[in-house]
């Protein structure tokens, strides 16, 4: 594993169940801000906040005692920002041999602040080797163009309806 990479492990607990007996929506996105949040201060050496999350998909349920992992990995560097992709996958851990599934993915997007004002600081820049890595770099920009797309109309909507 490469230090633009994060992999999270563990089991899926009855309390992340919802009403239908799989892993609510909410415990997902949880454990994906979290894998994000570890692999963006690993990469930045700073405190980091979550600006944004686009693309997030739900494949798959995940069942209370699966094996969860959450792979994290940056595939694009702003002058302050880090964006990362994130898998979900989750398994039955007393059969390896089924293979993990895919259950959910989204890119999440980072700010590094300096300590004492809160205020962005500079990240260490990371530059795609191979195609796969413009490919994932590629794919996190356009994203994030999407979820940028969408913010005027949601500004538009009015505030109140009561």
């Amino acid at each position: 594993m490469s230090d633009r990479e994060l992999t999270l492990r563990f089991l899926a607990q009855p309390t992340d169940v919802n009403y239908g007996g799989k892993v609510h929506g909410g415990a997902v996105m949880k454990w994906i801000d979290q894998a994000g949040y570890a692999a963006a201060v690993a990469w930045s050496g700073h405190y980091s906040v979550t600006v944004a999350v686009g693309g997030i998909r739900f494949i798959a349920p995940i069942r209370i005692s699966d094996l969860v992992t959450l792979r994290a990995e940056l595939v694009h560097t702003g002058t302050t920002s880090m964006h990362f992709a994130v898998e979900v996958r989750a398994r039955d851990p007393k059969d390896a041999a089924t293979g993990d599934r895919l259950c959910a993915h989204c890119v999440i997007v980072f700010v590094a602040l300096d300590a004492p004002e809160g205020r962005p600081v500079p990240v260490p820049a990371w530059t795609p080797t191979d195609e796969d890595d413009r490919r994932l770099a590629d794919y996190a920009q356009q994203v994030m163009a999407l979820s940028k797309a969408i913010e005027p109309m949601i500004e538009s909507l009015p505030s109140s309806r009561a």
